[in-house]
């Protein structure tokens, strides 16, 4: 019997607005996104996740939903997605969608008619209003803050305030009422009716608040993996709400899948989402943010895969996407931190599970970090008066072709794209069988046709200090040295695949990762 496709596929996550622009306005739409499906077909990946492209104010990007049963008029028509899951689906690609379930947009028809019921009505039972604290309610119902920065609650004209821990324009659901519950059953249902193959699940550690409301009183954080106990992360009661999603999965045939966004603080503690009767995979967090050395990348990878083993779930890693620093800039930027980047890729490509690859790091970008403020549109940066500069430097659109901006990618770019980028575009890397983009195509390739790849277990091996090394059968290892010194290579055998240049005296240099064959 054939495995399900998603346990051990590698999936192309697509930010709509950054991807292509079809139209000339500077955003990039699902027409780019259909326009460029040969691009990611050509990669070798399985399927594609699609940021949020629904009706919406746009003040966090699309993750504030104003209608999740419709196509913002920006991104496209319905008709629009529709075609792209045709077109996908004929290229071999899966598509999943993102579902942004802890909150809506103020502007969500919900919200509107919440602020325009009185306290206590059936309106604003579907969101999270409390009373305040102090003389008149003044102040607010708890301290929580938001993640993006500030106040986690928002006072409307009667007296009450409503919850959001992230932008005042997301008000929190409350997930206790039977009707947010059915509303989301019936938006799955929408959108499997469509044809999609899975949902991304945002914040799916959210959801479920602990209903005595405490004050974190310093005792815990509000962002980053949320340790046990939280009182608005990674509660016990968010399990029901998935046990239900599971069951209207179940009846649609073809596979479809969930993968959670969920930022826990343990293995353990994100192996309770992937029970057999709820969600089947979650991305692997640890990974991504483990210091580049062969002790710490081998104790997330024996740790996620022993937690994982106890459920029957595939491990699942990631390392950028659209709300963390492109990873060639975390592990040092330039040359070095790219040199990293790829070999950390090619370690995370040998792994059993299934990963994800977020655009534009096949390009090799980096993080572009002098963005104007006034260009900025994270609500982080506004929200933290600019202590915190957020996400947009992640988010810079693609460059396609050209020797200058918009390198193709269509109108002036919301964001501005760097004038350095001219020999990373997909036209100048096609051409360079050394580039990034060859790099990955023919990791992807690999992975594809060797069977010791994908789902499956892995046996470490002894290496020097410094080297990660471990086989996986039929007949291959892979080694990583994470130091910056050339080491020995743990095994003779035939390369089949290098991050970067080696020589021919049986080393590994620094920041190189290599697959063998072996017999």
């Amino acid at each position: 019997m054939t495995s399900p496709w998603w346990r051990d596929a590698v999936i192309y996550q697509v930010y709509p607005r950054s991807f292509a622009d079809s139209d000339g306005d500077g955003l990039g739409d699902l027409g780019g996104v259909i326009a460029h499906l040969d691009h990611v077909r050509d990669l070798g990946v399985d399927a594609i996740w699609l940021n949020p492209f629904y009706p919406s104010p746009q003040n966090d990007a699309g993750y504030d939903v104003s209608d999740y049963r419709d196509v913002d008029p920006r991104f496209g028509t319905l008709a629009d997605a529709d075609r792209l899951l045709q077109e996908a689906h004929a290229r071999g690609l899966k598509v999943l969608v993102d579902l942004v379930p802890n909150h809506t947009s103020s502007e969500h028809a919900w919200f509107r008619a919440a602020l325009a019921a009185a306290p206590g009505s059936r309106e604003r039972a579907r969101y999270l209003f409390r009373e305040g604290r102090g003389e008149d309610g003044a102040q607010p119902p708890n301290d929580w803050t938001s993640v993006f920065g500030g106040p986690a609650w928002t006072r409307v004209p009667d007296g009450q305030w409503y919850l959001h821990l992230f932008d005042s324009t997301q008000p929190d659901l409350d997930w206790t009422n039977p009707e947010v519950v059915e509303e989301f059953h019936d938006v799955l249902r929408f959108w499997l009716d469509r044809g999609v193959d899975g949902f991304r699940i945002d914040v799916a550690h959210g959801l479920a608040k602990d209903p005595a409301m405490p004050d974190l009183a310093g005792r815990f954080p509000t962002a980053g993996p949320a340790p046990f106990g939280h009182p608005h992360w990674d509660l016990d009661e968010v399990h029901e709400v998935y046990r239900g999603w599971r069951q209207v999965l179940d009846a649609y045939a073809g596979d479809r899948t969930f993968v959670a966004e969920a930022w826990v603080a343990s293995p353990e503690r994100l192996a309770l989402y992937l029970r057999a009767d709820e969600l089947h995979t979650a991305f692997g967090f640890g990974f991504l943010l483990a210091p580049f050395t062969a002790e710490d990348l081998r104790r997330v990878v024996d740790d996620s895969l022993a937690a994982l083993e106890e459920v029957g779930a595939p491990a699942t890693w990631v390392l950028s996407n659209h709300d963390v620093v492109r990873h060639p800039t975390r592990l040092g930027g330039g040359a070095p931190g790219l040199a990293r980047a790829r070999a950390l890729t090619q370690l995370m490509l040998a792994l059993p599970g299934g990963a994800y690859v977020y655009q534009g790091e096949e390009l090799g970008l980096e993080e572009v970090q002098d963005l104007p403020d006034e260009l900025r549109q994270d609500p982080t940066f506004a929200r933290t008066g600019g202590e915190e500069v957020g996400r947009d430097g992640c988010r810079v659109p693609l460059p396609w072709s050209g020797k200058e901006p918009p390198f193709g990618f269509g109108g002036e770019p919301w964001l501005p794209q760097p004038a350095s980028w001219a020999p990373l575009t997909v036209e100048a890397q096609e051409a360079d069988p050394g580039s990034t983009l060859a790099f990955y195509r023919r990791a992807l390739r690999l992975r594809k046709e060797h069977p010791a790849l994908g789902e499956g277990t892995l046996e470490w091996l002894d290496a020097a200090p410094g080297v990660l090394a471990f086989r996986r059968e039929p007949g291959l290892v892979c080694a990583l040295n994470t130091g910056d010194s050339p080491a020995p290579a743990p095994v003779a055998g035939r390369v089949l695949l290098a991050s970067g240049e080696l020589p021919d005296d049986g080393v590994l240099p620094g920041a190189t990762a290599v697959w063998y064959a072996v017999d």
